[in-house]
């Protein structure tokens, strides 16, 4: 564990280049090779005739900078799941963010019959946003209040709800299965830098907002009756919270589809290096979080080739034993 403030400096240096060598290697690496000359000379000079210059432009380069900002909006959003709901095996599809946004994609697909990217994604975040408030409404409800038992209750039971109405809409259509399939399964291979630019003021608000309420985790975590003797708004931090995680885990969702286990491993991740403090975790997770997503992406460009996995079975390969791990050594509660 990296224990001053110096060690944890150097240490987030050494994330920010580790990430900017998997972005060299995403743009560089698939089932046509690019040197390192080709991708600088794409920034430095590009040339429009150049089959590999094209190839960098036209794909590569949105699947690298939509795994980078994915990655970090889907460990945000997990690390502030768990610290709202004190429980270190919550994820966002806890609050019912896929299982809204993939209802609502069914109910595009079937009831309005559209068929564009662009569509699709704004109707998954406004099913993510509408999922989420729902969570914490009813979790609201009642003498105590917001509490973490409530959220996961109201999320779980809302998230069977979806499913549920999920399966019977596709059981209606079911020619709208395969469409559905590859939003569930998650990916980033043939998404345009346009749906990422459409929510991306949303995403950048949120996670700037992230980084400046660390000191106020900090004193939540030691619970809400300590938290208010300090003078914390728990009230209003966890409204905050909430917010923040519908924004980062729906425009998540929205662009990619539904990948899961980033938002669970990475806040483990993340502690182990930096300890508990929430001003070191949010920027290490955002940071780890870029890394896991932009290996996952690279990895499934190689795993059935010609042809490319699903980039969610790629991270549910490495988050799957990860969870394992943590549900047998019981994790304490944070």
């Amino acid at each position: 564990m990296l224990q001053t403030s110096f060690s944890r400096a150097v240490g987030l240096i050494g994330l920010v280049i580790a990430v900017l060598f998997l972005i060299y290697c995403s743009l560089a690496m698939g089932q046509i090779s690019i040197s390192f000359r080709a991708v600088w000379q794409v920034i430095t000079n590009y040339d429009a005739s150049n089959t590999e210059h094209i190839v960098i432009a036209t794909s590569r380069f949105s699947r690298a900078i939509i795994a980078l900002v994915v990655g970090m909006t889907f460990a945000v959003a997990g690390i502030l799941v768990q610290a709202l709901t004190r429980n270190p095996l919550a994820a966002p599809d806890l609050i019912g963010v896929n299982s809204g946004a993939i209802f609502f994609i069914v109910l595009a697909i079937t009831w309005l019959n559209l068929q564009s990217l662009s569509h699709y994604m704004w109707f998954a975040f406004l099913g993510a946003a509408i999922s989420g408030l729902a969570v914490f409404f009813l979790s609201s409800i009642g003498r105590d209040g917001l509490t973490p038992i409530k959220i996961i209750i109201a999320g779980t039971a809302l998230s069977a709800l979806f499913i549920s109405f999920t399966q019977g809409l596709l059981v209606i259509d079911e020619q709208s299965i395969q469409t559905v399939l590859f939003w569930i399964a998650g990916s980033i291979a043939g998404r345009d830098i346009s749906l990422l630019l459409s929510v991306l003021p949303i995403l950048l608000g949120a996670l700037l907002v992230s980084m400046f309420i660390g000191k106020s985790m900090n004193i939540f975590s030691s619970g809400d009756d300590v938290a208010k003797s300090l003078g914390l708004n728990v009230g209003l931090l966890k409204i905050v919270m909430g917010i923040l995680i519908i924004a980062l885990a729906g425009g998540s969702v929205a662009i990619v589809g539904s990948i899961g286990f980033v938002g669970l491993i990475v806040p483990h991740i993340a502690k182990r290096l930096v300890g508990t403090d929430y001003r070191w975790i949010l920027p290490y997770g955002a940071l780890i979080g870029s890394l896991l997503l932009l290996a996952a992406d690279i990895t499934a460009r190689f795993i059935i080739i010609p042809q490319e996995a699903p980039i969610g079975v790629m991270t549910a390969i490495i988050g799957g034993p990860f969870f394992i791990y943590l549900a047998k050594k019981g994790v304490s509660k944070q």
